[in-house]
Parts: C-alpha cells; sequence; structure tokens
C-alpha cells in the first residue's frame, strides 16, 4: 500500500499500482515497479509502513481499523488499543426488556467462556466417539470392553473436565488466552497451561 503526500497531508491511499495524475502529468502504474523509493517520494509517493505493536489475536481481542500517519518522511499505519472479548456471557437487562430487546437475565450474547467449553466438549465427545464400539459391542453381545480403553474414556472425561474447570476459574480474557497459549519447555516440549485432551495411541 501506498499514500500520496501534498503538504504533510495524506490526501489519498493506494492498495494496488496504478496510473495517476500528479501535478499535470499522467504516469503509468509502472512506476511502482520500476522507480526507485526516492523517486517515488520525490512525487509525494509513500510506501506504508506497518506498526502492529497494538495488534492483538484475534480470537481474544477486537482490534481497532489502521489510522494513518505522515512524520518523519514516511506514512505509517498503526492501531490503537485492542478491546478485550467478552470472557462471560452478557445478560439482557431490565432496560432491555423494556425495550423489547430480551428477558431481563437471560442470555444475550454468549462469551469466550462459553464458547471454549462448547468446544472442549466436542473434541472430548469426538475422541470418544473412536471407542464408543466397544461399549456397543458390550452391550449387543457382552464382551467385555478392554481395560485400557475403559481407562483411556475415564481420563478423556477427567482431563475435559479439568480443563472446563480451568476455563470457568479463568478471571478475564488475558487469563484465558495464558491457558491457550503454547510455550517451549526446557525438555523441547511445546505444551499450554490448559493441556491437552488424551488421545488413544494405535
Amino acid at each position: 500500500m501506498w499514500g500520496i503526500v501534498e503538504d504533510n497531508t495524506i490526501t489519498k491511499l493506494i492498495n494496488n499500482p496504478k496510473g495517476m495524475v500528479i501535478g499535470d502529468v499522467r504516469y503509468s502504474k509502472k512506476i511502482f515497479e520500476l522507480w526507485s523509493k526516492a523517486e517515488l517520494e520525490a512525487k509525494g509517493i509513500y510506501e506504508v509502513e506497518y506498526d502492529n505493536t497494538n495488534k492483538k489475536d484475534e480470537q481474544w481481542y477486537i482490534n481497532t481499523n489502521q489510522s494513518f500517519a505522515f512524520a518523519g518522511g514516511k506514512i505509517t499505519a498503526s492501531y490503537g488499543s485492542a478491546t478485550a472479548k467478552a470472557h462471560a456471557d452478557t445478560l439482557w437487562t431490565a432496560q432491555d426488556e423494556i425495550d423489547g430487546k430480551g428477558t431481563e437475565g437471560e442470555v444475550a450474547t454468549r462469551g469466550l467462556k462459553y464458547n471454549l467449553i462448547q468446544t472442549i466438549k466436542k473434541q472430548a465427545a469426538g475422541e470418544l466417539q473412536n471407542t464408543d464400539w466397544y461399549v456397543v459391542r458390550k452391550a449387543d453381545a457382552g464382551t467385555a470392553v478392554p481395560s485400557a480403553i475403559t481407562t483411556h474414556r475415564a481420563a478423556v472425561r477427567t482431563k475435559a473436565d479439568e480443563m472446563e474447570t480451568a476455563i470457568t476459574n479463568a478471571a478475564d480474557t488475558p487469563a484465558l488466552e495464558t491457558l491457550y497459549t503454547y510455550t517451549k519447555q526446557e525438555d523441547g516440549s511445546v505444551t499450554r497451561p490448559l493441556g491437552e485432551l488424551p488421545t488413544l495411541e494405535s
């Protein structure tokens, strides 16, 4: 992306190279390929530099739109302060009920915690589904479920409960983000505080 600067003010942003008129002269879009940085800037065309200092993971935060500023001989695109997504459910208020939007006390918008817990439940159900046939076979034919399978299924349920509890107990959105953040350990492994559901080794 480029911007055109006139009298130290950004007058236009250019997403893709295109022909343009500068002063009384029409220039081909090829100037973006053929001209040097200094040649473009001499005509007031500056390539945008990006400052992502304030940009945060969109799984957890709502980022602002980028703002563009010209200073120190360059155009910089930057973000404002990100807003954390709600970690808890948002409920309808008494005023909302008066306004006909919903019933006071009922869920208006699901928060991150609810959605993350639903994901854990689905993942656990998916892992258990892989061995459901043992349980069905026992019910149909009386064939015992192997102890390793029983142990694994119990471990999946236990770990899922632990993960859901950790999510429920997270005080805020940054705490949730920390649970899901992978870090490299001294032994070279990469783990996250939330842990992982056990999987059945083939």
